[in-house]
């Protein structure tokens, strides 16, 4: 397996949820792995220093970048959890006659120990055991 292919896909959204403004920052930290307090405030710096700038890609990033709530990311990483752990019985699923071979070979140890216990050997042994 490439690394892509190990990598979950993560996407830009406006985070609804924490939004001030718009969601820019808070999704930007989110997406970043960034804290959102230190996202938005070097939203502020960058502001104060160039702010005929920043102030339109701010508004091009609330318009370009979709929006979304946390309950919306929750239901899609449930739905991606879930299918995965789909994949992994549908590959854990054992073959029929492989769970067959390995009962017949439990029963047969079964009535091997059964043989043994009933036997007079097995008396004979503990008598041997407890001297």
């Amino acid at each position: 397996m490439s690394t892509y292919a190990g990598t979950t896909e993560r996407r830009l959204y406006r985070d609804k949820d924490k939004a001030i403004l718009g969601g820019v920052c808070a999704g930007l930290a989110d997406y970043l792995g960034f804290n959102l307090k230190v996202t938005r405030l070097l939203a502020f710096i960058t502001f104060l220093c160039a702010m005929p700038f920043a102030i339109v890609g701010y508004i091009a990033a609330v318009f370009l970048i979709p929006s979304s709530s946390r309950a919306h990311a929750k239901a899609d990483y449930e739905e991606l959890r879930k299918e995965k752990l789909r994949e992994e019985i549908r590959r854990a699923k054992p073959d029929v006659e492989e769970v067959r071979r390995r009962y017949k070979s439990m029963d047969e140890r079964l009535a091997r120990i059964e043989r043994y216990v009933t036997s007079s050997r097995y008396e004979l042994d503990e008598k041997l055991r407890r001297l």
